[in-house]
């Protein structure tokens, strides 16, 4: 049996912090993932803390009752020259309205373009966005008909392994999805697999576990 299985949830690194609003006031969104966000802000904040955090996505607007996991302070003074600058790691508690499903929206359609560029860069071709507009985007969107389990898709020595399980956990050498995906668009995400690199490899589990985590438990 394959093992070696990773316990976190990915995050995205965002190469353009997200504008937010947290404990009232502007702050910037640096990592996210359907679990939780890396924010940074004015002050310091304390383990345990829970405050809402908000932004806007596609029009609409996203916010999320957090708990602070960990704070550092990364500098004594920040831009305007008296409050300390914080990063601060929070876990999502509670999703206001239908801001759970516009985060999985958000991160899967990051995913799609980093993914569509990459592909595009190692062609040598021009990408355009709708490159972007791939399986990887629908994956876990498609059908409402949600079922219980999922399958682990591991890949080892060239070849894939397609493992039943009841965890959504994510390994290192593959991906897990709801056990309702397509065949198609499981083909479709496996030779993206193939085809990327380490942090497109990482980004592929990210969207996969947007399937793991709309499966009705």
């Amino acid at each position: 049996m394959l093992r070696d299985d990773r316990r976190q949830f990915q995050r995205l690194h965002l190469t353009k912090p997200i504008l937010a609003i947290a404990r009232g006031t502007s702050a910037l969104i640096l990592d996210l993932g359907i679990s939780g966000a890396l924010l940074e802000h004015y002050g310091t904040a304390e383990p345990g803390e829970r405050f809402n955090l908000s932004f806007r996505w596609m029009g609409n607007d996203v916010e999320f009752t957090c708990e602070v996991v960990r704070s550092d302070v990364t500098r004594e003074r920040g831009g305007d020259g008296e409050h300390t600058v914080s990063h601060t790691g929070l876990r999502f508690v509670e999703a206001i309205g239908d801001s759970a499903e516009l985060l999985k929206d958000l991160i899967a359609t990051f995913v799609g373009r980093v993914l569509a560029a990459q592909k595009a860069n190692a062609a040598g071709e021009a990408m355009s966005l709708s490159a972007g507009e791939t399986v990887l985007e629908q994956l876990g969107f498609a059908r409402r008909t949600r079922t219980k389990g999922f399958v682990s898709h591991r890949f080892k020595d060239g070849k894939w392994w397609r493992i039943p399980t009841q965890s959504p956990v994510q390994p290192a050498d593959g991906f897990t999805i709801a056990a309702y995906e397509d065949e198609d668009e499981v083909f479709e995400l496996c030779g993206a697999y193939e085809r990327a690199d380490e942090e497109g490899r990482r980004l592929i589990q990210l969207v996969a576990e947007l399937s793991a985590s709309s499966v009705k438990k």
